[in-house]
């Protein structure tokens, strides 16, 4: 059974995009969180990009309150070893895959899609890279893994590049589970970009700034 397309929003840069970028929201957010900081990343000489921001779907959170919200998946507890519920992240890994293969479908194949996710949705983004997604590059801020693959994906010639940013002050998911989590995509063989920043659970100017350059070398090495 195929899954079901998400509701999106999309901006494009110019008439026919040549890449996409999949931008995942974090938990209470939805798919409009992201859109301003799409401008504040473009550069003039990029090619057209299609930036893509699914909204999750409503589901009640454990951790507050069984109140229903947009997420990714359950949130249990704080702990990060019973944190995130692997059913939900599985299914949002699934529709991740539908979104793929529906810009593939409108003509930018995998190698030319960026998997981008802040928070909840870096953590999705996080297991996808894990157990072997192929795309043109990861980029999960403030964020953790949820979920280490059982068997390790199968060995391939490269993996796609990975940028990973973390606030030092961030209180929602502490800098040492985005470093844990750095370093076990690192021991996977993912060449990662981690970068602190001196902020709490957020997005700032320099991050944009280093994600920017991050994605023209993307860009340009395509």
């Amino acid at each position: 059974m195929s899954t079901a397309l998400p509701e999106t929003v999309e901006k494009e840069t110019g008439p026919t995009p040549e890449w996409s970028v999949i931008w995942l929201h974090g938990l209470g957010a939805d798919g409009n969180d992201f859109v301003p900081i799409a401008p504040e990343l473009l550069r003039p000489d990029w090619p057209v990009l299609r930036f893509v921001f699914p909204h999750a779907p409503v589901r009640p959170v454990t951790i507050n309150g069984g109140m229903r919200m947009r997420a990714w998946y359950d949130i249990r507890e704080m702990s990060l070893t019973n944190r995130a519920d692997v059913v939900g992240v599985r299914e949002s890994m699934a529709t991740v895959n539908a979104l793929i293969t529906r810009e593939g479908e409108r003509g930018i194949p995998p190698e030319r899609i960026l998997l981008a996710g802040f928070s909840q949705g870096g953590a999705v983004t996080l297991a996808a890279a894990a157990i072997g997604l192929q795309v043109a590059g990861f980029i999960a801020l403030s964020t953790y893994l949820p979920m280490v693959p059982d068997t390790p994906p199968a060995a391939a010639s490269t993996k796609p590049p990975l940028f990973m940013a973390h606030g030092t002050f961030d209180p929602v998911v502490p800098i040492a589970a985005g470093q844990l989590g750095a370093q076990q995509m690192q021991a996977m063989g993912f060449d990662v970009d981690w970068r602190v920043y001196p902020m709490q659970h957020q997005v700032s100017a320099e991050e944009i700034a280093d994600l920017s350059a991050w994605m023209d070398a993307r860009f340009r090495q395509a």
